[in-house]
């Protein structure tokens, strides 16, 4: 069959067009995936089974590889779970920005996101959303299970085993919790208790999100957002400083950790 000039021109845009289709669904990932193999009810009920008896594995590298495969699974569900918020509200952003207005769904899953953020806010604008995603945004990964190591002695404190507190999370009334053995006579916080570890890690993950005292930590990060910086364990500890009285020795100590625990990290135990 023969096709004039304009005919081949357009025969061959054809085969761009599909050859780019094909590349874009079998070569180049979908950074949707994730989200779409696992919906938000999963998410939400994701199990972590039962908590290992850390403080009895008494090979290091066992125990330690062991911790960070019973946590990390229940870390990456809440990091999707922000991944979803974050991007309803960005959803919500623009549709307001069109002038399109929000139905009662719309209206109530935003209200619960803006109480789950401790956001005060007025009225849904552009506007007033906006500062909102500083808050709803992912922590990393490894800087959770580097943390919860460092304040639950690998799993093995009274804490992390009565309470599945792994983060040293106080409480602030009588009988919330667990009175520490060391605390001060003027004190009056207790470690706060935790129905599961699962528990235990999205009130932390929600504490850095939304406490005060963690504005450096979510500043770092957005600001690592806007130069398109993927904002790493490392590169966020600084914003911790908060975090422990100890301040800058407990960000060294954070950030040894970090290093030294790499490969387990990552999953390359070639090194470790």
């Amino acid at each position: 069959m023969k096709i004039g000039h304009v005919g081949q021109i357009t025969f061959a845009l054809g085969l761009a067009v599909i050859a780019l289709l094909a590349i874009r669904v079998f070569v180049i990932p979908s950074t949707s995936i994730p989200l779409k193999r696992m919906t938000l009810g999963h998410l939400h009920n994701i199990d972590l089974g039962k908590m290992p008896d850390f403080s009895n594995i008494d090979d290091i590298t066992t125990k330690k590889q062991t911790f960070f495969d019973y946590l990390r699974p229940a870390i990456e569900a809440q990091n999707q779970i922000i991944i979803h918020e974050r991007q309803f509200v960005v959803s919500m952003i623009e549709q307001l920005d069109k002038g399109i207005g929000l139905n009662k769904a719309d209206n109530e899953r935003l209200q619960s996101i803006v109480e789950k953020y401790q956001y005060d806010i007025d009225m849904f604008t552009p506007a007033s959303l906006s500062p909102l995603l500083r808050r709803i945004d992912t922590i990393p990964v490894e800087m959770v299970l580097i943390q919860a190591a460092n304040e639950s002695g690998w799993g093995s404190s009274r804490f992390a085993k009565k309470g599945f507190n792994f983060f040293g999370q106080w409480c602030f009334t009588k009988g919330c919790g667990i009175v520490p053995s060391a605390r001060d006579e003027n004190k009056n916080h207790e470690v706060a208790v935790f129905n599961s570890p699962k528990d235990s890690i999205i009130a932390y993950m929600v504490n850095l999100n939304t406490n005060h005292a963690y504005r450096l930590f979510r500043a770092m990060r957005a600001d690592l957002r806007a130069q398109k910086i993927k904002p790493t364990a490392e590169k966020l500890v600084f914003g911790l400083i908060n975090y422990s009285e100890r301040r800058e020795d407990y960000i060294d100590e954070l950030l040894e950790m970090l290093k030294h625990n790499k490969s387990l990290l990552t999953g390359n135990q070639a090194n470790a």
